[in-house]
């Protein structure tokens, strides 16, 4: 039982940054966008959000650099996809390099000449059910990972279909020239659209540094963007399915870790428990996707007539 409830509490956390990203994602492609730059994205709060508290000593200011410089990014990928009409895939893809070129860049600067690398206090756990029999050690976990799951979810549901906002942004990514007509600004809403996912994605990698880790690293992100993508198609662009997607990947990711740690002697080298995730979200991305209903206008430039 210990190792059941150890284990649940660990894929609630992990599944925080790859849940905040692939909810940022669903925003973007309702509105009929596919934004490939979620890995740079990500790379880019999760360094911005680190150098941020390092030099301020606040974490919560280095989260809100975070989404901004997560926002910012989102309005430059509107400006190439939505108001120049560049490929989305070539947009995307040049986003990434540029941020993750930047971060690398900027923490060479920075951190360069030190013989160890930096690192900073994290966000403490929470555990609001105390000793509590089972329901303690599940509810130890960031406030983050509380906001991700109880906040920041349903409110995307909400919004996507209980929402005038929703409704012009799914109508969207479905006929632009119908929403058009009726006098709904496209380009508006898609910029809105990547600026909130954009937010959210950077949101997603500055958890991995100023709470699960308290650190930056090269690998940090560990191309949790492109699982983020998959993980979408899974869930059929619905924030709930989502969620269950990210839950499936973030249990196998803390079940591959606490297998590991047990050290158990098995015929296999260590490398297939680390990919034990992905190849379990290829799996599953390839049950699920053949019955995906894309928005029919994703990856479709508008053009005023």
């Amino acid at each position: 039982m210990d190792f059941i409830v150890s284990l649940s509490a660990a894929t609630l956390r992990v599944a925080t940054s790859i849940l905040l990203a692939a909810i940022g994602e669903t925003y973007t492609e309702r509105a009929g966008v596919l934004n490939l730059g979620i890995e740079g994205t990500m790379f880019f709060g999760a360094f911005v959000g680190f150098y941020v508290a390092d030099i301020s000593g606040s974490l919560w200011s280095g989260l809100l650099a975070a989404i901004i410089s997560g926002i910012l990014a989102g309005l430059l990928m509107a400006l190439f996809s939505v108001s120049f009409g560049v490929n989305q895939h070539v947009s995307g893809l040049g986003l990434t390099l540029l941020l993750s070129g930047l971060s690398l860049y900027a923490f060479r600067l920075r951190y360069g000449g030190l013989a160890t690398p930096p690192s900073i206090e994290p966000f403490p756990q929470l555990r609001p059910f105390g000793d509590l029999p089972i329901l303690g050690p599940l509810s130890e976990q960031y406030l983050l990972t509380y906001l991700t799951f109880l906040v920041i979810v349903p409110l995307a549901w909400w919004i996507l279909y209980y929402t005038d906002f929703g409704l012009k942004l799914r109508a969207v990514g479905e006929n632009p020239e119908a929403v058009d007509a009726a006098g709904v600004n496209v380009y508006a809403i898609r910029y809105a659209a990547l600026a909130i996912g954009g937010g959210l994605m950077a949101a997603g990698g500055a958890f991995l540094s100023l709470a699960q880790l308290g650190a930056f690293t090269h690998g940090i992100v560990s191309g949790r963007g492109w699982v983020a993508i998959a993980l979408v198609i899974f869930g059929n662009w619905d924030p709930f399915k989502v969620t269950l997607g990210s839950l499936i990947f973030g249990g196998t990711f803390a079940l591959q870790l606490r297998l590991q740690a047990m050290g158990l002697q098995l015929p296999i080298p260590y490398e297939t428990f680390l990919a034990l995730p992905y190849l379990v979200t290829i799996l599953a991305l390839v049950l699920a996707g053949r019955n995906a209903s894309y928005p029919a206008a994703l990856l479709k430039p508008y053009r005023r007539e």
